[in-house]
């Protein structure tokens, strides 16, 4: 059984590994509460997903091989489009989204999707900076701001701050040259004393999930996993009953 894709809390079903088997396609629920208990097994090209079908890919690249890998030329535009023709006429909100304590970006999406795009990358806190026609001028204004506000945040940031609350004051200064349409706050439904253990896993109780960050809890300790690294992994369930071990807490 391989891991094949995920899906973030936002989904209807909530939040779970895409795995496929022999071809087919199924779910693995990352709800608050479910156990897994899995180790993991040799990464490789996680193929394509047709609906309930999969087509395996043995390519050694992961979690895709070239063939199997897609670009979103929309995510690397700035305002000059990068397609034969702009399809991107909506409109589009311009946003800032923040990560405990400190930690600020600037991103675009279609004004509809706005809630959901902020859910899906995690914030904790976000701001609708204002709404646009069309990609192309958000896009130009995003890039704008970048020079200022980075418009990426990495998975080990945000793990960073996971146990924490956005600086209100830091949050505040992020701001203040902007007029916000709307501003939000998220909770994901569970709270950390401490850091997680960065790791790639899936052994242990589901404590929750934020975007696409898996919290797990093992023994005494809470472990923080990149949903995406886990893609391409075979699973296997003998390999983790063979080589568990103690909780690091277990060691302090």
């Amino acid at each position: 059984m391989q891991v094949v894709g995920y899906r973030t809390a936002v989904r209807e079903d909530g939040p779970a590994l895409v795995v496929a088997e022999d071809g087919a396609v199924s779910r693995v629920s990352l709800a608050p509460g479910e156990r897994l208990d899995y180790g993991l097994g040799a990464r490789h090209c996680a193929g394509a997903v047709d609906g309930d079908t999969h087509h395996a890919c043995g390519d050694e690249s992961a979690p895709y091989c070239p063939l199997h890998s897609s670009t979103w030329v929309c995510a690397r535009c700035t305002g000059d489009c990068l397609k034969e023709e702009m399809d991107c006429r909506e409109d589009h909100a311009i946003y800032l989204a923040a990560f405990a304590p400190d930690v600020f970006k600037v991103g675009v999406t279609r004004e509809w999707r706005l809630d959901t795009r902020l859910r899906e990358q995690g914030a904790q806190r976000a701001a609708h900076l204002q709404t646009v026609p069309n990609g192309r001028i958000a896009r130009e204004i995003e890039a704008d701001i970048a020079t200022e506000i980075p418009d990426r945040v990495r998975v080990p940031a945000k793990l960073d701050g996971l146990h924490e609350d956005v600086d209100a004051d830091a949050w505040a200064a992020a701001l203040a040259d902007f007029d916000p349409v709307e501003e939000f706050a998220f909770d994901y439904g569970f709270d950390l004393d401490s850091r997680p253990v960065a790791t790639t896993a899936a052994r242990g109780t589901v404590v929750g999930t934020q975007g696409r960050v898996l919290v797990l809890e093992r023994g005494d300790t809470a472990y923080g996993i990149d949903l995406r690294d886990l893609v391409g992994h075979e699973l296997d369930p003998e390999k983790a009953d063979a080589n568990r071990q103690s909780s690091l807490a277990g060691y302090l």
